[in-house]
């Protein structure tokens, strides 16, 4: 069996989000998730950037309208995070879009929103 793509990053972004849903709990809009990832990620040396812009082009031509990530971690991890009752196929889509925009293999789609924290791992 094959070893996951970059297992223990991951596993250490999921111990931040389940750490920041047992303080918050549900019922937040997403931005207070992600001011609260920021501050885990800083407290933790973690390298990371936010809102990232990615350009998507078409026919050679750059077009108007770009993707822009939540955060971008160790310069190789795409994480967005929802607040919603339950992820759907379209927040995957979402990642998947941004995946191909960035050139990053490893998107972690989080759900804060939900009784349980909510995780997926998208690869490209």
């Amino acid at each position: 069996m094959s070893e996951l793509l970059y297992r223990e990053e991951t596993r250490q972004l999921i111990g931040f989000c389940m750490e920041i849903h047992r303080e918050l709990g549900k019922g937040h809009d997403e931005i207070i998730y992600k001011d609260a990832l920021v501050i885990e990620l800083t407290r933790g040396g973690i390298p990371f950037a936010c809102e990232n812009k990615y350009e998507v082009k078409y026919k050679g031509v750059i077009l108007q309208h770009s993707y822009r990530a939540d955060f971008v971690v160790w310069n190789k991890i795409l994480f967005e995070a929802k607040a919603v009752d339950q992820l759907t196929d379209a927040h995957v889509k979402q990642v998947l879009n941004y995946l191909a925009a960035s050139k990053l293999r490893l998107g972690l789609l989080v759900n804060f929103g939900a009784d349980s924290l909510e995780w997926k791992r998208v690869i490209l």
